[in-house]
C-alpha cells in the first residue's frame, strides 16, 4: 500500500495531512528489518533527518535524532530485531501483530481487511505480510492521510479519510501500541526501538485524536 508524491500543497489543512502521510511512511519503513540500505539510511542518519524534518517540534520530548541514528555495529541491530519481534518459545516478546493483542486475532485480521478492502486497498503479496501486522496498519494510515491531503488539494470532501483515520488508528495500532511499548522497554531494546515506537505511538494518539 502506498501513495505517489504530494505536490503544490498550500493550504495548512492540506499539509498537516501529507506531514502526516510522511511519517506514517517513514517510520513504517524504519520497523523493517534493519539490513542493507535500511541499516545504512538509520547509521547515516537520513532516517533521523527526514523525521526531524517531517515532524519538527511535534514531538513532545523533542525527537532523539542520535538515538535514531544508532544501527549499532555490524549485525546487531538485526540481531536484536530478531530478538525482540521475531522469535520465543510462545512467539516474539513484542509482537507486532495486532491481533495477536486482541482476544480474537481472526476477528481483528478481518476487520482490518475490510478497512484495507473499503478504500480498494489489497496486500502486497509478494511480501507475504498479514494484514495485522503493525507496518501494514502504518502504511494503511499512511495511504488515507495522502488522500485526505488530496482530496483537499481538489477541493474534495475529505471526511471519509478523516474518519476512516481516525476510527483505525482508535480501533487497531491505538488499542495495542501501550502494551506492546510497555513489553519492549521491559526486555532493554537498543535505543533506536525505543525512540521509534515512541514516535510511532505519538503518531497514532495524534491521529486517533487523543
Amino acid at each position: 500500500m502506498t501513495a505517489e508524491t504530494l505536490e503544490g500543497l498550500t493550504g495548512a489543512a492540506e499539509l498537516d495531512a501529507a506531514r502526516r502521510s510522511q511519517a506514517f511512511s517513514l517510520v513504517a519503513r524504519a520497523l523493517g528489518y534493519p539490513e542493507g540500505p535500511m541499516l545504512e539510511d538509520i547509521c547515516e542518519g537520513r532516517i533521523a533527518e527526514a523525521l526531524e524534518v517531517t515532524l519538527g517540534s511535534q514531538i513532545d520530548p523533542p525527537l532523539d535524532a542520535e538515538a535514531l541514528r544508532d544501527g549499532l555495529e555490524d549485525d546487531e541491530l538485526a540481531i536484536e530485531y530478531t530478538r525482540l519481534f521475531d522469535v520465543g518459545v510462545s512467539g516474539p516478546p513484542c509482537a507486532l501483530h495486532d491481533g495477536i493483542w486482541a482476544t480474537d486475532r481472526m476477528k481483528t485480521m478481518e476487520e482490518v481487511l475490510r478497512f484495507y478492502h473499503h478504500f480498494g486497498l489489497n496486500l502486497d503479496q509478494d511480501r507475504h505480510e498479514l494484514p495485522d501486522h503493525l507496518v501494514a496498519e502504518l502504511e494503511f494510515l499512511h495511504y488515507l492521510a495522502f488522500r485526505e491531503a488530496q482530496a483537499l488539494q481538489g477541493g474534495v470532501d475529505a471526511g471519509a479519510y478523516q474518519r476512516a483515520q481516525r476510527d483505525f488508528a482508535e480501533r487497531h495500532p491505538g488499542s495495542f501500541l501501550p502494551k506492546l511499548r510497555a513489553k519492549l522497554e521491559a526486555h532493554d531494546p537498543p535505543r533506536f526501538y525505543s525512540e521509534l515506537f515512541r514516535i510511532i505511538e505519538s503518531l497514532v494518539v495524534e491521529t486517533a485524536g487523543g
